[in-house]
């Protein structure tokens, strides 16, 4: 066979590729393991139970902006970064954004507060549990997330894709999290919510190369 001819019959039937069908394929996932995520952190935590106080709501919702704000930009990348070279074309600076801001907060949070507060406003009663919870429920929708990578998607730098997944995830799981979490102060969800997302950052980075590899 000549290479005209060779060519000619790669050519047939040749349909053009869906550019959109990733971040179909995508938002499903992360709607799948947002709703895992949620269901988790209801079942097994609860749902703290002094909402109807306008205190205790408005910090809930707060809380779940911070998340809202993390998993929205860090999808925005991830939905880039899975496609072949997207990478080279991602400044990944934007991301660090909700976490600049609810540092900058709980900074003046605490400029304004008596300096015999800083330890409970910091520590809280629930740091260790906090620690604990947000990065096993991440994993529920970080698996849910790589399956769906793996399947629809051919991301050439997987570290910093798995570290999107990771922060996605996070994100995710601290959406959860703020429904039952009582410790309601600025410089609480900077360290802990957002140690333990940045936690969840870093262990996604590092199972990257291994769980996306394709």
């Amino acid at each position: 066979m000549k290479t005209e001819q060779l060519i000619d019959m790669l050519n047939m039937n040749v349909e053009p590729v869906d550019g959109r069908r990733f971040a179909r394929k995508l938002r499903i996932a992360l709607a799948a393991g947002a709703l895992v995520a949620l269901v988790a952190a209801l079942l097994v935590l609860g749902v703290r139970p002094d909402l109807k106080s306008a205190d205790a709501l408005g910090f809930l919702l707060l809380k779940v902006a911070f998340a809202v704000s993390v998993v929205g930009v860090a999808s925005l990348y991830l939905m880039k970064v899975v496609r072949p070279g997207g990478e080279q074309k991602t400044h990944s600076l934007l991301v660090l954004a909700p976490f600049g801001i609810i540092a900058v907060l709980a900074a003046l949070s605490l400029g304004n507060a008596p300096s015999s507060h800083w330890r409970t406003m910091v520590v809280g009663e629930m740091w260790l549990e906090c620690l604990l919870s947000i990065p096993i429920i991440a994993l529920l929708p970080f698996a849910v997330i790589v399956w769906s990578v793996r399947r629809f998607a051919t991301p050439t730098d997987l570290t910093r894709t798995g570290a999107f997944v990771g922060l996605v995830a996070g994100g995710v799981s601290a959406m959860g999290y703020a429904l039952h979490c009582m410790d309601d102060s600025l410089p609480f969800v900077a360290i802990w919510y957002g140690g333990t997302i940045a936690f969840c950052t870093l262990a996604g980075a590092l199972l990257g190369p291994r769980l996306l590899r394709w």
